[in-house]
């Protein structure tokens, strides 16, 4: 039997991973995706709670879900559309030689 523990700790596990990928990529796409897992696994907890918790209002988690899966999209495509833009100007999409904002 699945408990709520089981739950937290794969999203906690997938939270972990996700941010190690974000802060060790190089690379844009690759911090895109670390930061994707995170949202995921932020997703994973709040249907758990939402469905183990004793509340009146248990659809409540998974609205969340809802508004954090539309964001999540929201953000992957302007990020993207970032990343094209900056590769059309830069011919590169590595994080640390970015320097648009320098003077």
């Amino acid at each position: 039997m699945l408990t709520l523990e089981h739950f937290l700790t794969v999203g906690a596990l997938l939270f972990c991973l996700g941010l190690v990928i974000a802060l060790s990529k190089r690379n844009a796409i690759g911090v895109l995706m670390g930061i994707e897992l995170m949202l995921n696994s932020v997703n994973i907890t709040l249907v758990a709670f939402s469905r183990f918790g004793e509340s009146d209002h248990q659809i409540a988690g998974h609205a969340f879900v809802a508004f954090i899966i539309t964001v999540a999209a929201a953000e992957a495509a302007v990020a993207l559309a970032l990343a094209v833009a900056v590769y059309r100007s830069r011919q590169t999409v590595e994080v640390d030689q970015l320097d648009l904002l320098k003077l």
